[in-house]
């Protein structure tokens, strides 16, 4: 038997709109580091961070209407905890398609992991990916992060490529997953 969880612990998603690329912005950058500290060098988390978790970045996702996120925040006082976005994809595929998307982010803090939160941010990706006509979804994720590897896998992905993947000074492998979406 499973309890609910502790009430400050419930957790919203919506639709994420112009004005929340600072909330996820810091979603992004704090699982980001909740993930990889003890992992990656220590410099090269922050200058990721810096670069790949700007304001200005999501800024730019959420103007775009080719891209669609949604966020995840506490009932209780609307802290960001995670977020999706799916954009026009960018990964290294020789057979990438007209069709493909990207779920470019899927984050969550992990003291919300285990709870559907997680699932359920797939769900909306998976559910607009179909929306939108893609026949395929697309992600890449380090081919060291075994709990990721797990939760896509659960969700119906499998690999098919990889790419180098920098951050800071080094270069990591990642795994480029996809789920087929059908017709």
């Amino acid at each position: 038997m499973t309890s609910a969880p502790p009430e400050h612990d419930a957790v919203r998603i919506r639709r994420a709109g112009a004005d929340d690329a600072a909330a996820l912005a810091l979603a992004g950058a704090a699982t980001f580091l909740e993930t990889f500290a003890g992992i990656l060098d220590g410099p090269d988390i922050v200058a990721h961070c810096r670069n790949q978790h700007a304001v200005e970045l999501y800024d730019g996702w959420l103007a775009d209407p080719q891209c669609v996120a949604w966020l995840a925040e506490t009932v209780h006082g609307a802290a960001p905890v995670g977020y999706a976005l799916i954009a026009p994809p960018k990964l290294p595929l020789a057979d990438l398609r007209a069709d493909d998307l990207e779920l470019k982010r899927i984050y969550l803090l992990s003291r919300f992991h285990g709870g559907g939160v997680g699932r359920e941010l797939m769900r909306h990706a998976v559910e607009q990916a179909r929306e939108r006509g893609a026949g395929r979804l697309l992600l890449g994720v380090y081919a060291g992060n075994a709990r990721a590897l797990a939760f896509y896998a659960r969700n119906g992905f499998g690999q098919v490529g990889e790419r180098r993947f920098q951050v800071g000074a080094n270069v990591y492998q990642d795994a480029i997953l996809a789920l087929e979406l059908g017709a």
